[in-house]
């Protein structure tokens, strides 16, 4: 079963408070997403951790539930 956007939303909010998460279903499929993270966490940090901080907020569920995930991240 796929991963809703609602709960991709959810667990990268968690584990950024504070960050503005923006989904959008690439595919109509609800498998295939982008994902736009604005987060504070991500000052000074190169762009391969920041898309880490992400990947671990999303636990295992990446290659799983979550087929595929484009990552635009912006420090705040």
């Amino acid at each position: 079963m796929p991963m809703a956007a609602v709960e991709i939303e959810a667990a990268i909010i968690a584990a950024l408070p504070g960050a503005v998460v923006e989904i959008t279903d690439l595919a109509g499929d609800g498998d295939h997403y982008a994902a736009r993270v604005t987060a504070a966490q991500f000052a000074g940090l190169p762009r391969v951790r920041q898309h880490q901080l992400v990947y671990n907020a999303l636990g295992g569920r990446m290659g799983g539930v979550l087929h595929a995930l484009q990552l635009t991240t912006i420090p705040a």
